[in-house]
């Protein structure tokens, strides 16, 4: 059998608290802090721990006693459950810091509303908390789409000051062709404004494309005061279109309108071409430019001939076909054709050297090229 060694004595002794103050701070409460054995073995590691646990502009270096200010300098002096306290460098300052008590915090004030000027007994809100201050709740259909439920959106008050944003906002929720480029009634009226909002009020989101005349009311989701409301618009509607036709029948009845009277662009009623009849050559019996009777004034006065000088204008089916000269007999016969031609043969000797010229360029440069090849594969 082994023999056993000493037992280890393990340190049974509690740990102390103490309450540590910040020197010359008349506002500062105090701080709890737990001095364990383990942790604490010497008087510098106290130091070390209530310079994490209290500020103090250079760390704690010293502790003093809060009444007569005496310097505690060993860990076995400090009693459990006292008070001491903490300074760096700077001499003890006297305060009655045992009855430091903490400040209560100051309630903070209500802030009034400002309400605007009243002259009569009516409470109007002010217009800028009705059009700034308060956030809108509306109901959006998607344009064309009755199938589809309205989404309740709510709009922040930070956006209804740019109406962009607040078509951003609606486009989160409703989905139409090309996204949220305009917002409708459901009667039809566009809306280009965050003032015209109100809420608890239903719309139509759309994109680029119109507005569709859909009974968007009839949906479930609608309350039945303003499916009452938009039935009676309705029926008031469809009683006007039954009534304009009666009252227009007499008046349509009293003749054509007054395009058909009087534009180039209408036939005419009752006026139809007729059929010219061939004229009888002059001379002929029946001629309407002879006369019937001769006249009295005109026996016996001479005949006055025409001129030879006055030209008769023919139609063109009845003129005389002539011959065109070809353009080739036309520089034949002119004089100046030779020198056209030498001029020509000029031309085309110095485009053949321009040419001729290109070609030896080309022929150099490719020579160049092919010199700066063989000198780099060496």
């Amino acid at each position: 059998m082994g023999t056993r060694g000493p037992c280890a004595l393990v340190d049974t002794t509690p740990a102390r608290t103490i309450l540590v103050y910040r020197n010359g701070d008349q506002f500062f409460v105090g701080r709890k802090c737990v001095l364990a054995r383990r942790r604490v073995a010497t008087f510098e590691a106290l130091l070390e721990q209530l310079t994490e646990q209290v500020e103090v502009p250079m760390g704690v270096r010293r502790l003093y006693t809060p009444t007569r200010g005496s310097q505690v300098l060993e860990l076995d002096a400090l009693r459990p459950g006292g008070k001491y306290v903490a300074a760096g460098r700077e001499p003890f300052k006297k305060l009655d810091y045992i009855h430091i008590v903490p400040r209560k915090p100051a309630k903070m004030r209500k802030l009034k509303e400002i309400k605007p000027v009243v002259h009569c007994d009516i409470s109007v809100p002010s217009r800028w908390q009705t059009c700034h201050r308060l956030c809108r709740h509306i109901n959006v259909f998607t344009n064309g789409e009755l199938f589809i439920p309205p989404v309740r959106i709510i709009i922040p008050k930070f956006s209804l000051t740019d109406w962009n944003n607040v078509l951003g906002t609606i486009g989160e929720k409703v989905f139409p062709l090309g996204g949220v480029r305009k917002l409708f009634t459901m009667s039809g009226h566009l809306l280009d404004n965050s003032k015209h909002l109100q809420d608890n009020h239903f719309y139509v989101a759309a994109g680029l494309e119109t507005f569709k005349y859909f009974p968007y009311w009839r949906c479930p989701k609608v309350p039945t005061e303003v499916q009452q409301k938009y039935m009676d618009i309705e029926k008031h509607s469809q009683r006007k279109k039954k009534g304009d036709p009666k009252g227009k029948e007499p008046h349509r009845q009293d003749g054509p309108a007054p395009k058909a009277q009087d534009s180039v662009f209408y036939a005419k009623e009752g006026k139809k071409k007729t059929v010219g009849e061939p004229l009888v050559h002059s001379g002929a019996e029946g001629d309407v430019y002879k006369a019937q009777t001769p006249n009295l004034e005109t026996q016996g006065a001479p005949e006055v001939k025409e001129a030879q000088d006055v030209q008769e204008e023919v139609p063109v089916d009845q003129v005389p076909a002539e011959t065109v000269k070809e353009d080739d007999q036309i520089l034949s016969n002119d004089p100046g054709s030779e020198s056209n031609e030498q001029h020509l043969s000029r031309m085309s000797a110095r485009i053949k050297k321009w040419f001729r010229f290109l070609k030896k360029k080309k022929k150099r440069r490719r020579s160049r090229e092919e010199k700066k090849v063989k000198l780099l594969t060496l």
